[in-house]
């Protein structure tokens, strides 16, 4: 089994995917008016609108609720990723600012426009980089 894509549901597909676009640099790439998908070399992140929803289910999936999943970057260097967005000026909060976390990493912590938490890490320590080793 191989882990591959995170999915969120939005109510406005074309917003949350320019701002993924100017936070990661990554290109979008649209399979439908109602979907894309910005492909990383480890995981793709998908933004579909509540309407292919009902291809699945219904209601499975409720844009703008998300308060469990933290979608997680690694960058080369946190504290220049809090500038380069801050000048950007496309983040809406920024929930913590760069802090060294107790397990290694160097982690900064923000909102998508749905409210989604976004997390751009980079580890610190042997311990931390030795768990991202594959």
């Amino acid at each position: 089994m191989q882990f591959v894509s995170v999915r969120v549901i939005s109510s406005d597909v074309a917003r949350l995917v320019k701002f993924y676009e100017q936070a990661t640099g990554f290109e979008s790439r649209w399979l439908a008016e109602q979907f894309a998908e910005l492909v990383g070399s480890s995981c793709t992140l998908a933004i579909g609108s509540a309407e292919t929803m009902a291809l699945f289910s219904a209601g499975a999936a409720v844009p703008e609720s998300n308060r469990t999943a933290i979608f997680e970057f690694l960058v080369e260097d946190v504290d220049r990723e809090y500038e380069r967005l801050t000048r950007l000026a496309v983040v809406p909060e920024i929930v913590q600012k760069p802090t060294t976390m107790p397990w290694g990493n160097r982690s900064l912590l923000f909102r998508d426009p749905d409210g989604n938490l976004v997390n751009f890490f980079a580890p610190l320590t042997e311990q931390a980089r030795a768990r991202l080793a594959r």
